[in-house]
């Protein structure tokens, strides 16, 4: 039977933190965290109670590097919280040279982050773009359309009509014709008769 696997929003949901919060712990604890066949994160039940221990060492006030040092024992699930902050408390308090460095990773997760924001901000600002410009796009056309079906017509109701000028043209023609045609005959006829009466 195959394990089940969680993405990376539904196990967030599961520990009840933000899916950063799961990105940012599995770096700075160097988890191994599986990957699917399109390189994207997938969750066991094994990863989501390591992360909710996790998130109860964090709430007691523990520190990640406390904790990645803990790993070993979450990851074999044999001591409670309670008896891992027992063993926290028994580390090595981190000398001065040590907060500077912390300091100093502090501010290069701050920088970090505000750049993750800033190409977040920039993919988002472009899809936006594209979002209005297809809407756009489509107003465009529907009117486009509207104005080449009002063309159509005016030039249609033009040439109906010219259509009709033309067959009327065409019409009083063709009776002109035959009343010059019967005037002809009229004019023989009355000349014929007048011959003969002379």
């Amino acid at each position: 039977m195959s394990e089940v696997r969680y993405m990376i929003s539904d196990a967030a949901k599961m520990v009840d933190v933000e899916a950063h919060v799961l990105r940012y712990w599995e770096d700075e604890l160097e988890l191994p965290i599986g990957r699917n066949e399109m390189s994207h994160r997938y969750y066991t039940e094994e990863n989501i109670r390591l992360f909710q221990h996790i998130k109860e060492l964090k709430e007691q006030g523990v520190q990640l590097k406390a904790i990645k040092m803990l790993i070993p024992d979450l990851e074999k699930g044999e001591m409670e919280v309670s008896h891992l902050i027992a063993k926290v408390d028994k580390l090595p308090v981190p000398a001065e040279g040590q907060t500077a460095a912390r300091e100093e990773k502090m501010q290069q997760f701050q920088c970090i982050m505000s750049r993750l924001i800033a190409e977040a901000l920039e993919d988002h600002t472009e899809k936006m773009g594209c979002d209005i410009s297809t809407q756009v796009s489509g107003q465009v056309i529907k009117e486009m359309d509207y104005l080449l079906r009002m063309k159509e017509e005016r030039e249609d109701e033009r040439f109906r009509r010219l259509d009709e000028a033309i067959r009327n043209s065409q019409k009083a023609r063709k009776e002109r014709s035959l009343f010059s045609k019967e005037d002809k005959k009229k004019r023989s006829f009355f000349r014929q008769k007048k011959g003969q009466v002379v």
